[in-house]
């Protein structure tokens, strides 16, 4: 009989708008933990969790709650913008995302976005 592996993770470490960027995307069973780093430590860790709207099953709207560091609306729209794909594509599940950024451009944005869409567990 082969085994799933209980942990899957994959990172990647690469320099992204002029500032080194580590991203690293770990699947449990019922949580994504997503880490994006430019200072090489945790940050804010923001919880993203999916819950039904009564119109629209589908489409679930995605609940933020900062769990450590600064809670600022900011926060909350950056966390959304870089990890609501991945609560979507892992079956709605709930992600935890750790961020330390530098650049929180849009173009940074974007390339994050695409950094965690390779380094895909779930």
């Amino acid at each position: 009989i082969e085994s799933k592996p209980l942990v899957i993770s994959k990172q990647k470490t690469e320099v992204l708008c002029g500032v080194l960027t580590q991203v690293v995307c770990i699947a449990f069973s019922s949580h994504i933990l997503v880490v994006v780093t430019q200072f090489g430590k945790l940050g804010t860790l923001v919880c993203l969790q999916p819950s039904n709207v009564a119109s629209d099953f589908r489409k679930p709207v995605l609940t933020t709650k900062v769990l450590l560091g600064q809670d600022e609306p900011l926060i909350h729209v950056f966390a959304k913008n870089l990890a609501a794909f991945v609560s979507q594509e892992a079956g709605n599940r709930t992600v935890l995302l750790a961020m330390a950024m530098k650049d929180k451009s849009m173009e940074g944005v974007k390339a994050l976005k695409e950094m965690i869409r390779v380094r895909q567990v779930w």
